[in-house]
């Protein structure tokens, strides 16, 4: 996968296609809500899996039944490919 920078416009058309995803404070974030704490941290765990693949992890955060992730590329400044990619990931194993 080519690591490149997304441009203002292919944020917006990659939100169209990451449902729950939205922008905010310059990353893509999202909450999953799992009836209870192992739930939660086998997802967290699935995740990691497929965020390791990638060699692009996520900022996350878990309390009980809720994950909050945050995806950006800090070697880049922002939001790329990595992060669109990997939110897809994140998403189909939900």
């Amino acid at each position: 996968m080519v690591r490149r920078r997304l441009t203002a416009a292919e944020v917006q058309a990659a939100l169209e296609v990451l449902p729950g995803w939205s922008l905010k404070d310059g990353k893509l974030y999202r909450e999953f809500q799992f009836a209870g704490f192992a739930e939660a941290f086998g997802f967290m765990a699935r995740v990691a899996l497929a965020a390791e693949k990638l060699n692009h992890h996520p900022d996350w955060s878990n309390s009980y039944g809720l994950v909050r992730v945050e995806l950006t590329t800090h070697d880049l400044g922002g939001l790329s490919t990595l992060d669109a990619e990997l939110a897809a990931r994140i998403g189909a194993l939900a």
